[in-house]
């Protein structure tokens, strides 16, 4: 039997006093394929953002309840969401660039893989 990797509790997302995600519960096994699928603008993409971090960036976004991964609360204090966000990707079906210069973002994941030299990076 596959061991629970993600575990949702009670989740609510608020964009202001607009709520996007309402008492979410979920398990996400360990190796197995999970499909969310839905409307346009029915939460997906929120509910996955909310299990990586990546609504942190959003401003106005008030989010309870709990998200584990591999046991570990992801809104703990000692969390590193650089090392969250490498364990849990995203892949848009638009271009999303982080805000910063287009280099940056082509070189962001090879320098969070150790790449540090410029030409290397160039």
């Amino acid at each position: 039997m596959n061991e629970v990797k993600i575990k949702i509790n009670n989740l609510n997302l608020f964009y202001g006093d607009i709520q996007a995600l309402k008492d979410v519960d979920m398990d996400i096994l360990s190796n197995n394929i999970t499909a969310l699928i839905g409307p346009s603008g029915c939460g997906k993409s929120t509910y996955l953002k909310t299990i990586n971090r990546m609504n942190d960036t959003i401003q106005g976004v008030k989010i309870t309840g709990d998200v584990y991964l591999d046991g570990e609360d992801v809104y703990g204090r000692s969390v590193d969401v650089t090392i969250l966000r490498k364990k849990i990707g995203m892949v848009f079906q638009a271009p999303n660039p982080f805000p910063m210069s287009i280099y940056d973002n082509i070189a962001y994941g090879p320098r969070m893989h150790g790449v540090k030299k410029r030409i290397v990076l160039d």
